[in-house]
């Protein structure tokens, strides 16, 4: 069997490079350019070694033909991802989401009878983000279980067994003060593990944002919050994801994005609203007026239109559009 450390085993042909872009593509929708091609390769061959397996094509033959209860193929997809984040990340949208979104939704909820918001974490990582929400809620009053609850997902099962033991080195907490972190934290030797007040309130699941009978399982939600992720798909990968928080969301939902992430695009679905600190997308509801960038231009148009026609013009067009 031929050395699989030796000097050429790591080298993929363009040919190999395809299939492996594309199998990891088709899995979970993260894309791998051209210029990404030696990180591939390496963290590829990392696995390669581990298993003992000679060639880029048996490894690929495995990977299309793994049946186990334990895949292979979700294996390599967690050493191909970057699971970087802290407490408190993006805090200004946080705070959107605490001041701005919940109380507004909040006062849907109680017109149409009531109960808990639902929040999802897409992509979760190591659990910072949906804890943060946790701890901000708690911050401003309000019951986790009663007023909202909070759903956390990730591919990367490591991740998740890192985010269901709540417990965090120092770099986890770039954006948090030392009294919250007392708060909601106790330490021992030099990790951090948050406490059972706010763990409980997260339920973390395991889930591929492209397995479709996977997503199905999962609540309607009143919030989705997929931040830094879809920055790693293609186009053809992001549409999907969209469409998938689009149905996913109650109308009149919100979809949080990261800062480098928009829908420019990619969806005309979800309308931008601009709040007190941020812009973030929201599904409109039965009867709302569609904002666009055109309605401005549109709605003059028609009015122009209308003063020249007459009347009955007015009265047989409508000057804005129902969604």
């Amino acid at each position: 069997m031929a050395s699989v450390d030796s000097p050429g085993h790591h080298a993929m042909t363009e040919a190999e490079f395809r299939m492996f872009s594309e199998l990891v593509r088709s899995y979970c929708g993260l894309h791998f350019a051209s210029e990404s091609r030696y990180l591939l390769e390496k963290r590829v061959g990392r696995r390669m070694l581990e298993l003992e397996i000679p060639s880029f094509a048996a490894y690929h033959y495995r990977l299309r033909n793994d049946n186990s209860l334990d895949p292979e193929l979700a294996k390599l997809v967690d050493e191909l991802t970057t699971n970087e984040t802290y407490f408190l990340r993006e805090r200004n949208q946080l705070r959107a989401l605490l001041e701005e979104i919940l109380p507004e939704l909040g006062l849907r909820r109680r017109d149409q009878g009531g109960g808990p918001l639902n929040i999802w974490s897409a992509g979760c990582s190591s659990g910072e983000e949906p804890y943060s929400i946790v701890m901000l809620a708690l911050e401003a009053g309000l019951l986790p279980g009663r007023d909202l609850r909070v759903y956390a997902s990730d591919i990367s099962r490591p991740a998740l067994l890192k985010a269901r033991r709540g417990v965090y080195r120092e770099a986890s907490f770039r954006e948090m003060d030392a009294s919250t972190r007392r708060k909601y934290f106790s330490e021992k030797d030099g990790l951090w593990r948050i406490s059972d007040a706010v763990k409980t309130h997260v339920d973390f699941i395991h889930l591929n944002l492209f397995d479709r009978s996977r997503i199905a399982l999962l609540n309607q939600m009143d919030v989705i919050l997929c931040r830094n992720v879809i920055i790693y798909f293609d186009a053809e990968t992001k549409r999907s994801a969209i469409q998938t928080f689009y149905e996913k969301l109650r109308p009149a939902g919100f979809l949080l994005l990261g800062h480098s992430e928009s829908l420019i695009n990619l969806s005309s679905a979800f309308e931008l609203r601009h709040l007190q600190r941020e812009m973030v997308y929201r599904r409109p509801a039965p009867g709302d007026i569609l904002q666009d960038r055109f309605h401005g231009v549109a709605a003059a148009a028609i009015a122009g239109v209308e003063r020249a026609a007459g009347p009955e013009a007015v009265a047989a067009s409508g000057r804005e559009r129902p969604r």
